[in-house]
């Protein structure tokens, strides 16, 4: 099977992970005690920003913060709709900081800014799948989030119940092939494991054609993917995904995100969307 997909060209806010450390545990994929090498997290960072330039995408850049190692996942800084800006509230102290690190930098570049209201970790929860979005709970983002994204981004919202700790955010168990810019009908990779049986449900109800990823490939954080439509940049790991986005006519391209994944994160934890509409650019 084979798609005819054309990418289009993007706009990405990114953070260089100049703080990066494994300071303290949030997650399953965290432990303070392992070594981590903040360089090589720079190197793989700095390799990722260059394939989406590579490939025509536009990359904005917000300030990291000491005493921030987390700011590097921007995707959890806010969610951006149509220019719209839904601001964040981390569930963790650790992070707290970073929501106004990045209200910050939108209001600075002229954006609509609305406050989140509700504990929401952004795009790591809050996924734009063509005329909807996908919003995850279970361990981050709480449901009363769901309808406040609702309201402020006009979007129908979807909730997903995650089940596994390791994929704590709907971006580590969910990608959006297709449709990520709310522009004609959305396809999706997922791993069904990841969510509660009624959920799986509705994402079966809702996309039929999904690719389904094997629990391995979600283990490297293979499904924390970005894709502009016609290339899913992922986790070079993840090599099953990789072969089953390219019988459907994706091309790929995988990076090392390795040392960032000592954190939890991957390729779409590095990146917020950064969907027109509104903004100084824009």
């Amino acid at each position: 099977m084979t798609l005819n997909v054309v990418g289009a060209r993007r706009r990405y806010l990114m953070c260089r992970p100049t703080h990066f450390a494994v300071s303290y545990k949030i997650n399953p994929w965290m432990d303070p005690t392992a070594p981590y090498d903040t360089e090589l997290a720079i190197s793989q960072w700095t390799r990722l920003r260059e394939t989406f330039v590579s490939l025509g995408h536009e990359v904005e850049e917000i300030e990291p913060l000491p005493g921030l190692p987390d700011m590097v996942f921007a995707a959890n800084g806010a969610t951006v709709v149509d220019g719209t800006v839904l601001a964040v509230q981390f569930r963790d102290p650790e992070r707290a900081d970073e929501g106004p690190a990045y209200r910050s930098w939108f209001e600075r570049a002229g954006y609509a800014v609305h406050e989140a209201k509700f504990v929401n970790e952004g795009e790591g929860d809050l996924m734009l799948a063509g005329d909807v979005m996908l919003a995850g709970t279970g361990f981050r983002t709480t449901h009363a989030a769901h309808a406040r994204a609702q309201e402020v981004l006009g979007r129908p919202v979807i909730t997903l119940q995650l089940v596994d700790p390791r994929f704590y955010h709907l971006d580590t168990a969910l990608c959006v092939l297709s449709g990520s810019d709310g522009v004609g009908p959305a396809k999706i990779a997922y791993l069904p494991e990841a969510f509660s049986p009624g959920s799986q449900a509705v994402l079966r109800r809702l996309f039929p054609d999904a690719v389904i990823a094997s629990v391995a490939d979600a283990e490297v954080l293979g499904l924390n993917a970005v894709s502009d439509g016609s290339t899913v940049v992922l986790p070079v790991q993840a090599s099953g995904l990789t072969a089953a986005l390219r019988e459907r006519g994706y091309r790929t391209i995988g990076v090392d995100m390795s040392e960032l994944r000592k954190a939890g994160g991957g390729p779409k934890c590095c990146t917020l969307e950064l969907r027109p509409g509104g903004g100084a650019d824009s």
